[in-house]
């Protein structure tokens, strides 16, 4: 059937909840930047961390969809108090962010099943994901499924998120994918199943609890609408 599979993260393989807007968030997190010279109260630091996201976004004018490296965020509100850190405090600053922000991280029931008989069957495993190298290359790792893939995209590397072509043929390029022979799975109507046929690909929606309302007719070629990961294999995977 297929002989590569490209696996969205959030929402398809991992369940997650943050909360960005905690104000205990802010507080350790001003209380950090404070510790090291950079002085902010909560309702500032978050202001100027929302400000220069936004400003980010707004210039970058290749697509509709803009993503960047969020540690050069981080990076700036030291700047800003005239403070220079080391590039592992700046790390540092983003993961404490990403951990203060997690209310949980866990895989979906089934899916360590599912990559390992991917594997058996000899097939190809990709992620595109709309998500910050930073996050969840070590997100992946925690959850131990980040051996399994055979390449792995992160939009913040490449400045542009899907749906955007543009990314999907990045990867598809890159690894010298027929689009024949490839699928994509995800839980976004729009990111990953709009997305893929964009890219002239198959795709598989499978409705999750982190699942945008759909709002169009889906376009992809297999539908799983409880979120059960162990059909998955069943629709797509060859005996």
């Amino acid at each position: 059937m297929y002989t590569n599979y490209i696996f969205d993260l959030y929402g398809t393989l991992v369940d997650i909840n943050t909360n960005e807007n905690s104000k205990s968030l802010w507080e350790k997190l001003a209380l950090f930047y404070s510790f090291n010279g950079a002085y902010y109260n909560a309702k500032g630091l978050k202001a100027a961390y929302k400000r220069k996201v936004k400003e980010t976004r707004l210039s970058i004018t290749n697509t509709d969809y803009p993503d960047f490296p969020i540690e050069n965020i981080f990076k700036s509100l030291f700047e800003n108090k005239d403070v220079h850190v080391s590039e592992y405090t700046i790390k540092a600053t983003a993961q404490m962010f990403r951990i203060l922000s997690i209310k949980y991280l866990k895989l979906y029931d089934g899916v360590l099943e599912l990559l390992d008989l991917l594997k058996e069957k000899k097939k190809k495993i990709y992620l595109l994901s709309n998500a910050q190298r930073i996050f969840t290359l070590y997100e992946m790792k925690t959850l131990g499924i980040y051996e399994y893939f055979d390449g792995i995209y992160f939009s913040s590397d490449h400045y542009v998120c899907k749906p955007d072509k543009i990314f999907y043929n990045k990867l598809l390029k890159e690894f010298n994918l027929d689009t024949k022979n490839t699928i994509m799975i995800g839980n976004d109507f729009i990111a990953d199943i709009e997305g893929s046929s964009y890219a002239k690909l198959d795709s598989l929606y499978i409705d999750s609890n982190l699942s945008p309302k759909i709002t169009k007719i889906l376009k992809s070629k297999y539908n799983i609408m409880d979120g059960n990961v162990n059909k998955i294999a069943k629709l797509i995977i060859s005996k």
